[in-house]
């Protein structure tokens, strides 16, 4: 791919350590691994180590349950029965991560355990009175779960407790052998996850921090495909895009795992590498969509050859040595700025050459934070921050932010007055009550001996979840887990028999090892390990004939569990979910008001500390939620009547690139005069007034003010700073206005999907000048932009010449001769070339639909159109809905009233 001597001298400075490279964590910057494709795909090792947990716990629980069970002298079943339970609920249950929180968890959990055992006992086979304490012990869990670990841990194992004690029956005089049995195999678990499954959170962190240099590693790895002329470079794209997503989920992961006060024990070291992991991630999506664009252009072929070897070197060059970088950088900028000097270089390849620049100087700084962030050690700080880190992403359970927050947020802000104050403590238990209370008889009536399997399906459908497509999805998977894991459970008794105890042993542990390591992943991983568990214990009771039948049984009281769970939590203090969708989406428009009021702060009080980074992560973690939150529970065409919250998390998402764009370029000492000090606080504030109308809009519901563009303000000021002396802060506050104006206009369409009203300023729409800007225009255009009308049309209708009296009211009949269009055109896709089903919906410039159509054998027709500028979306079953203009005017010439455009769909 490349010549001898194509770059300047780059393997001596490589080849040089670069300063504080002894202090490089070796767990981090180390060689290459095979190893490294787990840590990319479960950063911090977080499922792995919880199947892990799972393995030794239960291993340690059933063999001392039996131990213990021998010597004392009671069945072997319900020694092991009484451990296992402590092993499963320790490792599912308890997740600290300090030894002292880990210990009083897991030796706590014996005492409330055998309480329910000893409370069952007594009403010595009472079932009616033993189900009414299940539904209450039920309805306690959920209520002791808002109050911490320990609480939580005490109401499911009183909930465990009487399940339990009713399927085993333990009589009251072997209660107190039992609390022996439990207390010992919770010391034995508690000493073996001591041992072999010591929590270490800075290692989880180190963990996290060499996913990101893996995902690093496989950006780079798709952008040389990609500026190959040779390789398959829409696969390459895509390829980009997969790792720049997990890039980010991994960079706000480490940012999660930062707010740990375990973990980041020096605020300065945090706030640095936080800041170093920002850049370095800004600086790989730059790379990642500058070459995206590079794919579209013809690039010349030394141009082409110089980023191929950049990219190649960013790739494999060892992260200790990333500073070798920067002669490779330098030489793409050196080829790009002899494009630019050539006078008569086409316009296509200027564009290349602009494109290949920022490459260069993107890929530079990346060299320079990698470098920065190595330098900080294992330990040691390289130098004292500004501002101290802060948190900004919390995780929930150690995952990144979902849905519980918005719903949270929702609920406290409807019940803040009277008696309701209560609602958000008791609306959750007072769901398992009921739904319990209904599934109790359904389930007894279809199996008495096991009606507690109805109480089970209540119980996994309201943890966890928070919104009706959630529970729902949870129900899909729990029904196919189960289905999968009875064909495989049943093919493993019939494999295993019924009389090897220890083989039984080991396929019950090895299950449930899979689903505590895939439930993270997927729900149904969980059910599919817990149902071949189960088959093997059912399999010593019940004959063979019967298992069908019982795991049919099984199945049906989950399902009517999960659904009358489901029912009960959206009739009874309901919470509607364009309620929790509202509220995520103004917790995001929150967070990045904070960050145009840091960048005020920044700009107008140098003096004054704030974390521009550290809100942009903030915004991060907003998205997040809105994307939680906004899933549809059936995705339906683009184009029906009403907003699509799915729309607005589209230009939310552009927004955040935005975002971080601007709080990266933002960040420096600024010297402006007086006068324009106070037009930069102008057009700050002005921003940041109109996202607190769009704040106060989510909270009425009704648009009191309107949403002001900030276009002129910023024009204006570019004029007043164009005669300033050009140099790298010159160059990052155009940036940051750049980006500031793409920022406003995004969020101009956003508030106008919303219901707000948009102020336009009165000149004419700015052509797109960088490739996020016209991704974010393409996306806009499709969801009813305001677009002002253009100073001249380009081929005026003629003025009518006067004719007779007579004629005058077929004058006034006549339509315009170019009032109304056809668009028709084929859809083209590479994974489905026979063609794939979609829908063409064409919006008007006011985001009115206009028309729809069905793509028949990768050909649509559209009849009908007005004269003007409009937008077709096309929405596919298997890709994500896409945006595109279309000009009636402008093709008119060449065909009267048919207009040729051709779309080509990639994921």
């Amino acid at each position: 791919m490349t010549t001898p001597g194509t770059l300047p001298d780059q393997h001596a400075a490589a080849n040089e350590a670069p300063p504080g490279a002894d202090l490089a964590p070796h767990r981090v910057a180390g060689p290459r691994r095979w190893w490294d494709w787990v840590l990319a795909a479960d950063p911090g090792l977080g499922q792995l180590q919880t199947g892990w947990r799972t393995l030794v716990a239960m291993v340690t629980a059933l063999t001392v349950g039996y131990a213990m069970a021998e010597a004392l002298g009671i069945p072997d079943m319900i020694g092991m029965m009484v451990a296992g339970m402590m092993g499963l609920m320790s490792a599912f249950a308890v997740a600290e991560n300090t030894w002292d929180r880990l210990a009083r968890a897991i030796l706590w959990m014996p005492f409330p355990y055998t309480a329910a055992l000893w409370l069952c006992a007594t009403m010595n086979g009472n079932r009616v009175p033993q189900m009414v304490l299940m539904v209450a012990a039920l309805a306690v869990t959920f209520l002791l779960a808002r109050f911490g670990a320990i609480p939580l841990v005490t109401g499911m194992m009183l909930f465990n407790g009487m399940m339990v004690g009713m399927l085993a029956g333990i009589p009251v005089a072997l209660v107190g052998k039992a609390f022996a049995v439990a207390l010992v195999s919770a010391a034995a678990v508690l000493l073996t996850r001591l041992l072999l499954c010591y929590p270490m959170p800075r290692e989880d962190l180190l963990r996290t921090q060499r996913a990101f240099v893996v995902e690093a590693r496989r950006v780079a790895d798709a952008a040389v495909d990609a500026v190959d002329p040779d390789a398959d470079q829409e696969r390459a794209v895509r390829r980009m895009d997969r790792s720049l997503r997990r890039l980010n989920i991994t960079t706000v992961t480490i940012d999660g795992r930062l707010a740990q006060p375990e973990v980041a024990a020096d605020p300065d070291a945090a706030e640095l590498l936080h800041r170093h992991l920002f850049d370095a991630e800004l600086a790989l999506r730059g790379i990642g969509q500058a070459v995206q664009e590079l794919t579209r252009l013809p690039v010349p072929e030394q141009l082409r050859e110089a980023l191929a070897v950049g990219l190649v070197l960013a790739r494999d060059t060892p992260i200790r040595e990333a500073e070798g970088l920067q002669p490779a950088a330098a030489h793409i900028q050196e080829r790009a700025e002899a494009v630019l000097a050539d006078p008569a270089a086409p316009a296509d390849d200027v564009e290349a050459a602009v494109l290949a620049r920022r490459v260069g100087h993107l890929l530079d700084s990346l060299a320079r934070a990698l470098h920065d962030w190595l330098t900080l050690g294992a330990n040691a700080v390289a130098g004292k921050a500004e501002v101290p880190f802060k948190p900004t992403v919390a995780l929930e359970r150690d995952r990144l932010p979902g849905s519980a927050g918005p719903t949270g947020r929702a609920l406290a802000g409807a019940t803040e007055s009277g008696w309701r104050r209560a609602i958000p403590y008791i609306r959750v238990p007072a769901h398992a009550a009921v739904a319990a209370a209904i599934v109790v008889p359904i389930s007894d009536a279809i199996d008495p001996h096991r009606f507690y399997w109805g109480l089970v399906g209540v119980m996994i459908t309201l943890f966890g979840t928070n919104t009706t497509h959630e529970r729902l999805r949870k129900f899909g998977h729990r029904m196919v887990g189960t289905v999968v894991g009875a064909v495989l459970g049943i093919l493993l008794v019939h494999l295993i028999g019924r009389d090897h105890v220890h083989w039984t042993l080991a396929v019950i542990v090895a299950g449930l090892t899979f689903g505590a390591w895939g439930m993270a992943r997927a729900y149904a991983c969980w059910v599919v390990g817990l149902v071949v568990a189960l088959c093997q214990l059912y399999a010593m009771t019940t004959p063979e004939s019967g298992m069908d039948h019982l795991l049919g049984e099984r199945l049906l009281d989950n399902g009517i569990g999960v659904l009358v769970a489901t029912a009960c939590a959206a009739l009874i203090f309901p919470l509607a979910r364009r309620t929790v969708v509202q509220e995520a989406e103004r917790g995001y428009v929150d967070v990045l008001a904070q960050v145009v009021a840091q960048v005020e702060q920044r700009w107008t009080r140098p003096d004054t500390p704030v974390r521009l980074r550290g809100a942009a992560r903030a915004v991060d973690a907003a998205l997040l939620q809105v994307q939680a939150v906004a899933k549809p529970l059936v995705r339906m065409p683009v184009g029906v009547s009403g907003p699509a919250a799915e729309h607005r998390v589209a230009l939310l998402a552009s927004a955040t690139g935005h975002a971080r764009a601007l709080a990266s370029a933002a960040d420096i000492d600024v010297d402006l005069p007086p006068r324009l000090v106070e037009r930069a606080r102008l057009v700050t504030s002005t921003v940041t007034a109109s996202l607190k109308e769009l704040d106060r809009f989510f909270a009425t519901g009704e648009p009191e003010g309107t949403y002001r563009r900030v276009s002129p303000l910023l024009r204006e000021l570019r004029t007043e700073l164009a005669p300033a002396r050009s140099g790298p802060r010159a160059q990052r506050l155009h940036t940051a206005l750049r980006e500031l104006d793409a920022l406003d206009e995004t969020l101009a369409a956003y508030a106008e999907q919303a219901g707000l009203p948009v102020a336009t300023g009165t000149r004419a729409a700015q052509r797109p000048t960088t490739p996020m800007q016209r991704r974010t225009r393409a996306v806009m255009a499709a969801w009813g932009e305001p677009r002002p009308e253009p100073r001249a049309q380009p081929r005026p209708a003629p003025t009518p010449k006067p004719t007779p009296q007579a004629h005058a009211p077929q004058q006034r009949r006549e339509p315009a001769p170019v009032s109304r269009a056809r668009v028709t055109g084929r859809v083209e896709c590479a994974e489905h070339p026979a063609g794939c089903p979609a829908w063409i919906t064409v919006i008007s410039a006011r985001g009115k639909r206009l028309a729809k159509a069905a793509v028949n054998q990768g050909s649509y027709t559209v009849e009908g159109l007005p004269t003007g500028t409009h937008t077709l979306v096309i929405s596919a079953s298997q890709h994500t809905p896409r945006a595109e203009l279309v000009s009636v005017e402008d093709t008119l010439e060449a065909a009267p009233g048919v207009v040729q455009h051709d779309i080509r769909l990639s994921h």
